[in-house]
């Protein structure tokens, strides 16, 4: 009887041992498979991401090896001078921040709403020549980012497209990539609110919580339209996918129900998309912070530093000033910035299920 007891038990051992094995075998092909990938990553994202920690740390000026010996180690002077020194680098990196941060708060939004509605619509089966449409939205996602703003300058000067069409209105359209003002500022002087009272007399990283709630200038406000024109369709593509992968007879299910079809968005796709959701708002947000080419080749952070970002700061502190400490500090601390903002995202999206 224990000789009949011990046999299964054997077996079992022998095949858990063997699945173990099995999946040993597995994880070393898997690795193997993913060495050349993991030393190229190292090797080109890697060892520079420790090369700019260091320079965040160092004196370095821009000659020479950061290695070398004649290069000081400063500590956090680079983040202290940022942060709290008080001067134009503190009072520039807040611009930058409010400047982008009103930048992400319009542009994410925008064309995450923009991009599954056009998803909705290209996605039915009614629709002749979908192919079409799916293609001509996409178009400005592959098309160049500096052949874009350029025509953006022309569409969006004093005397451009834009500026006609609204003048059919009555309306004389500002000439926008060289206008400073903040919209919600212009908004608040319509309804007789010029002055911020006690906000102008206390100030955040230089800049006083009066500019703070400027809102986008002028010409930022430009490069939010060019924004959401140029993200919308790659975004939209993301959102047709998962829409593609919903079972129609959930929607036949709902609308036999009596839903509408805005019932049916908000109540049945959009929870549906929830993962794709959070891949579109996660790649927005990280997008919308590293703006810079639209920046260098439209405004170069003008008019009066309105359209300057951190990103675009960074590349003015290290390679036009010579200050590369101060720019690899400004990297991290956008670093920083992301990664808290999508550890908050991903809180507030977590699927409690």
């Amino acid at each position: 009887m224990s000789t009949l007891t011990k046999q299964p038990k054997t077996a079992t051992v022998t095949a858990r041992t063997g699945r173990n094995r099995f999946a040993r075998q597995q994880a070393a092909a898997g690795w193997l498979f993913t060495l050349p990938a993991l030393v190229l990553v190292a090797l080109f994202v890697g060892l520079p991401v420790l090369m700019a920690a260091w320079v965040s740390v160092s004196g370095w000026r821009g000659r020479g090896s950061p290695f070398s010996g004649d290069v000081p180690f400063v500590g956090l002077d680079n983040y202290q001078t940022l942060l709290a020194g008080g001067g134009l680098a503190t009072q520039d990196l807040g611009t930058a921040l409010r400047n982008n941060l009103w930048y992400v708060l319009l542009v994410v939004p925008t064309q995450t709403i923009v991009a599954l509605l056009l998803a909705v619509a290209v996605n039915q089966r009614a629709l002749k020549g979908r192919g079409f449409f799916r293609t001509a939205l996409y178009f400005p996602s592959v098309t160049s980012s500096v052949a874009i703003v350029v025509v953006f300058l022309f569409l969006f000067g004093a005397s451009g497209a834009v500026n006609q069409v609204i003048g059919w209105f009555g309306i004389n359209g500002p000439n926008w990539f060289a206008d400073p003002r903040g919209v919600l500022h212009l908004l608040l002087g319509a309804v007789g609110v010029d002055s911020g009272g006690a906000l102008a007399n206390h100030d955040l990283l230089g800049i006083s919580l009066w500019e703070w709630l400027a809102g986008p200038s002028v010409a930022m406000s430009a490069l939010i339209i060019l924004a959401v024109f140029t993200t919308s369709g790659t975004f939209m593509l993301l959102f047709l996918a998962g829409l593609q992968n919903i079972s129609a007879e959930v929607g036949e299910a709902a609308t036999v129900d009596g839903a509408s079809a805005w019932q049916r968005l908000r109540y049945v796709t959009v929870p549906m998309l929830r993962p794709v959701l959070f891949t579109v708002l996660t790649l927005g947000l990280v997008g919308t912070w590293q703006v810079f080419d639209q920046v260098y080749t439209g405004t170069q952070g003008g008019p009066a530093k309105t359209t300057i970002t951190p990103a675009y700061l960074s590349y003015t502190a290290s390679f036009e000033q010579q200050q590369w400490g101060q720019g690899a500090a400004i990297a991290f601390l956008l670093f920083f910035i992301i990664v808290v903002l999508t550890v908050v995202q991903r809180a507030f999206l977590r699927d409690n299920r």
